[in-house]
């Protein structure tokens, strides 16, 4: 069925702004973190409250429109926006509340978690949130949420109390243990999925507002005897430690040694949710090895913290991306994975490897739809390059970085840390059996499948 732009969605029922084609904040309001994703939606719906989001979808489906939904944007797969059909912008449903003495923050899902640590930290509390400050809050939650508080709070999903969504048939529920629990099961990992979340209530842990955190950086020819010994570090490390190993290259700045800039290197980021003085003594095998090239650690605020990657992973770039659980990590798997990540094809690419355990994996498995608690590691691969003539060599790059772990992959994956790969690696991410009820789930919340401009699962049949 098609329909005219303009009456599409009917403005005197919608309270916030309608965007069209040819309008000047068209293409502004379109763009999304990922540049080689370009997709016109035919009207972007900036909500001002749930009523405009009730409003949209019942526009998609009386219009027989596909619709996506717009958070923060951040997604690789750009299932924010959609060719010809309805955006539904939630971005200025960006209220914050925080109840210091409840420890509690009521969030709206067009909020960032810059937004977030920054409301947060006022009250020296937080959640787990995404690792770029331009994440949005609704997508990282939904995908189950990792960040580098997650071994000791858990991730983002462990940490929500209740969600308001707006259902495929476009009822305003409340989603938690007490009420529509299954629903609740499903929003902690199953993604965007079964609903328009609107609103989240998180549980949130005093943390800084000043934390030991920081940068170490290593040239890439110690990158054996750095990778090992990280690893080996992080095998027995507390819970408080936070901290991911990163395959980059040397920005041209001043903390930088001169011969290192432009140059892969290691770089190992640190974010220790405890007490600073036992910080330093638990830290000082990481910060005492090698020595590192530059060694950034010390007290600074967790916002800092929560910005140090930002600017390597700016809007506007195209990115293409994936991801794995790693069962173990010998010796042979790490020189296989520093044979190519040393050598990247452009200057903005990075790998990512954090470690499990911790509170991740003392949640239940069955507890959420989030799967595979007991990894022992997760890697992100992260390819970006701005000219559109080197897309090819940088996709054929990312395989390759893909294949040179894959022996020692568990065949389950972090669904946040991929692109559109496929149904069967959507499946994959839940296993058999958690899918099979996902499934179920789906045809019970969305028969119809109208959320499906995501890591789709689809109703079962």
């Amino acid at each position: 069925m098609s329909a005219t732009n303009a009456s599409i969605i009917d403005a005197a029922e919608f309270h916030g702004r309608l965007i069209h084609p040819g309008d000047a904040t068209y293409d502004e309001s379109r763009s999304v973190f990922n540049a080689l994703i370009d997709r016109s939606p035919a009207v972007i719906a900036r909500c001002h409250d749930v009523s405009d989001v009730v409003t949209a979808v019942r526009a998609a489906r009386a219009k027989e429109l596909p619709l996506s939904v717009y958070g923060g944007g951040h997604g690789v797969t750009g299932s924010a926006v959609i060719d010809a059909g309805i955006c539904i912008d939630m971005r200025d449903l960006d209220a914050i509340s925080v109840n210091a003495a409840e420890q509690t923050a009521v969030v709206g899902a067009g909020c960032t978690w810059g937004q977030v640590d920054a409301a947060t930290q006022e009250h020296g509390l937080a959640v787990t949130g995404g690792r770029v400050s331009s994440t949005g809050v609704a997508g990282l939650t939904l995908g189950s949420g990792s960040g580098w508080l997650e071994r000791k709070l858990g991730f983002t999903c462990d940490n929500l109390l209740s969600v308001q969504v707006v259902t495929a048939d476009a009822r305003v529920v409340t989603a938690s243990e007490t009420e529509n629990a299954d629903l609740f099961w499903a929003l902690r990992g199953g993604g965007g999925n079964f609903g328009i979340a609107t609103e989240f209530t998180f549980r949130v842990s005093p943390i800084g507002p000043i934390v030991l955190g920081g940068l170490l950086l290593y040239p890439a020819a110690m990158a054996t005897d750095v990778v090992r010994h990280w690893r080996d570090f992080m095998m027995d490390a507390p819970d408080e430690v936070g901290s991911g190993l990163a395959f980059i290259t040397a920005p041209p700045a001043d903390f930088v040694p001169e011969p290192a800039r432009g140059k892969p290197v290691i770089g190992i980021i640190i974010c220790y949710a405890g007490d600073i003085e036992a910080g330093q003594k638990v830290l000082a095998p990481l910060l005492e090895f090698g020595p590192p090239a530059v060694n950034m650690v010390q007290p600074m605020p967790y916002v800092a913290v929560q910005q140090m990657i930002d600017h390597g992973n700016e809007k506007g770039a195209n990115n293409y991306w994936s991801g794995d659980f790693i069962a173990e990590l010998p010796d042979k798997a790490v020189d296989a994975l520093i044979d190519v990540a040393t050598v990247p094809v452009s200057p903005m690419t990075q790998v990512i490897l954090v470690r499990g355990g911790g509170a991740i994996a003392r949640v239940a498995e069955d507890d959420t739809a989030f799967g595979q608690r007991d990894a022992a590691w997760n890697i992100h691969y992260l390819s970006m390059w701005t000219d559109d003539a080197d897309t090819d060599k940088n996709i054929a790059y990312t395989r390759e970085l893909v294949a040179s772990l894959k022996p020692w992959t568990t065949g389950r994956l972090y669904l946040n840390f991929i692109g559109d790969e496929g149904p069967g690696r959507v499946a994959a991410a839940f296993g058999p059996e958690k899918f099979e009820k996902l499934q179920q789930l789906k045809a019970k919340w969305d028969p119809d499948n109208l959320f499906r401009n995501n890591q789709n699962i689809p109703p079962a049949t």
